[in-house]
């Protein structure tokens, strides 16, 4: 979900918590009855990274131009984020066309034309099936709409706490309004997009503050357990998900976050895996869903998803997304 440009070096820290969120959210499609809260973990753990790595990026082009290219960032975030999720809109409804294993071939324009225009998160077209994730990628894009202007803004005025202050007021009001509207059923709030705003302004939060905070490996140990301890209890389903379960995640996550960001090199084979896993985690987490959807009917259906999904996510990075990053830096040049 959450994407970076292959021009840039990459850390190897920031990898592994994109691959330990994906690894939460792949966890939870497997194994539900495991780790019910994994998914909800590791999608508020993404929001929290973009809001940290996308006001970072502003923060940069601020301080070494004196101004930000809006458009120039939204065009990197389409270019970035397009092309994997047209690979799989396109093997999503050649799916369902032919086979239609979930059932769901009535629906089929519907979702494709609500997961083409990010709007999978806004009340009556919130999808079914296997596009229902997307949802996410909805709330990320709605939020890269609002908060580059507001901080770019702010940082003409010379005012960064500003956008800080006036983003927490209006996620926290939007939040406490969900809350209250959905009382009744606390589930169909779930894939709002004003039931996670507050992650992405604690990531934001973390990346301004993040000069004069030093974290080391105790202080990322310590937020890791919380996370995988948040991720074995049941959390969607309760207004408490949304008022204290995700600030809590996106807090442990910004702790993690800004000791990980300092771990340019990252070594031993078990986080090396999460590493790569992390490298392809934005692949991995549009095919692992539908996969799981798929191969469940079958023998060792959500170990298939998976292996199907690390393959897919792979194939996407080497043959999708790093050559079409390597082709548009040359012709940035």
């Amino acid at each position: 979900m959450t994407a970076t440009t292959v021009q840039h070096a990459r850390i190897d820290g920031l990898d592994l918590v994109r691959g330990l969120a994906v690894a939460l959210v792949m966890a939870r499609h497997a194994l539900p009855d495991v780790a019910p809260g994994a998914g909800v973990v590791g999608v508020v753990a993404f929001f929290t990274l973009s809001g940290y790595l996308i006001t970072g990026l502003l923060v940069q082009e601020h301080t070494r131009y004196g101004r930000v290219d809006l458009r120039r960032f939204y065009r990197r975030r389409v270019r970035r984020l397009v092309p994997p999720l047209v690979v799989l809109l396109v093997a999503y409804a050649l799916v369902t066309a032919t086979l239609d294993p979930l059932d769901d071939r009535a629906s089929l324009l519907r979702d494709l034309a609500v997961a083409a225009t990010w709007t999978g998160n806004l009340p009556h077209l919130v999808p079914g099936g296997a596009t229902f994730h997307l949802w996410t990628l909805a709330t990320e894009e709605q939020f890269y709409l609002v908060w580059p202007a507001l901080l770019v803004f702010c940082l003409r005025a010379g005012r960064p706490p500003l956008a800080v202050g006036t983003a927490t007021v209006v996620t926290v009001a939007a939040l406490l309004a969900t809350v209250w509207w959905s009382a009744d059923a606390p589930e169909i709030a779930y894939a709002l997009p004003t039931s996670w705003a507050p992650a992405f302004v604690i990531g934001a939060t973390a990346r301004l503050l993040a000069p004069k905070v030093h974290l080391g490996v105790p202080a990322a140990a310590a937020a890791t357990a919380g996370l995988l301890l948040l991720a074995v209890v049941p959390l969607r389903g309760h207004p408490w998900t949304y008022l204290a379960a995700g600030p809590a995640i996106a807090g442990l996550t910004a702790v993690l976050v800004l000791a990980a960001v300092h771990w340019r090199e990252v070594t031993g084979w078990p986080l090396r895996w999460l590493v790569a896993l992390g490298t392809v985690s934005y692949a991995a987490y549009l095919w692992n869903y539908p996969l799981t959807l798929w191969l469940r009917p079958l023998p060792f259906g959500p170990a298939l998803a998976v292996l199907a999904t690390v393959v897919m996510a792979a194939l996407s990075w080497h043959l999708v997304e790093r050559p079409l990053a390597a082709r548009w830096a040359r012709t940035s040049r």
